[in-house]
């Protein structure tokens, strides 16, 4: 089949994070989509996606996401945002959104 479609009550309980949410749409051997919340101030465990890059776009809220070693990046609602493969990271909700 050349396209798909999931609509919101067809996703299932994606991999888990500490302190984070998931639901998966979509998931292979090179890819992940699905959609990904936190509360607001929980911080998730340091991880990373092993070999797979990961490209996100933020719906809503405010996030902080830091990498090991000291950077972070600070995203909002309508930003799109990578984060390169093998790169230990965590992130957080920094607002109540």
């Amino acid at each position: 089949m050349g396209a798909s479609v999931k609509r919101p009550d067809d996703l299932t309980v994606g991999p888990p994070t500490p302190g984070m949410k998931r639901l998966e749409a979509f998931s292979g051997e090179d890819r992940w989509v699905g959609h990904v919340w936190g509360e607001p101030s929980v911080v998730s465990a340091w991880h990373h996606h092993g070999d797979h890059d990961t490209y996100f776009y933020v719906l809503g809220g405010r996030a902080v996401i830091e990498m090991e070693g000291g950077e972070s990046i600070q995203v909002e609602r309508g930003d799109f945002a990578h984060i390169a493969a093998g790169t230990v990271h965590r992130e957080g909700a920094s607002s109540d959104e």
